[in-house]
């Protein structure tokens, strides 16, 4: 029952902040950010996202900007979700380099 309360607030936070970063990155031309997985504890306090950074080059740029503008998305996370949730949970955000590995092992391959 635990898990299946984390995976719907997962999926729903992961929704939500994707929107975000969609409404964020839209003032910067040639970037985009998508929320690619989201983690939640089990007391529903700490959210972890995973975020894919296209291009990957600003991949570290991007995630320090997001990290100093963390209490800026939990609260806009927060004025979203504020009826859904008791807890607003704290946000911790880590580059997915996903895409970048299977791109490795594809040019790897075709060597």
């Amino acid at each position: 029952m635990q898990e299946t309360r984390q995976n719907k607030i997962a999926r729903m936070l992961q929704k939500e902040l994707s929107l975000i970063f969609q409404s964020q990155t839209r003032m910067m031309h040639g970037v985009m950010v998508s929320v690619t997985r989201t983690k939640v504890s089990p007391d529903l306090s700490v959210c972890t996202a995973y975020l894919s950074v296209f291009p990957s080059e600003k991949a570290t740029e991007i995630l320090e900007n997001v990290n100093a503008s963390q209490k800026t998305i939990r609260y806009e996370l927060g004025t979203r979700i504020r009826n859904q949730v008791r807890i607003i949970p704290e946000l911790r955000f880590f580059v997915d380099d996903s895409l970048d590995y299977i791109d490795r092992i594809d040019e790897l391959l075709k060597k």
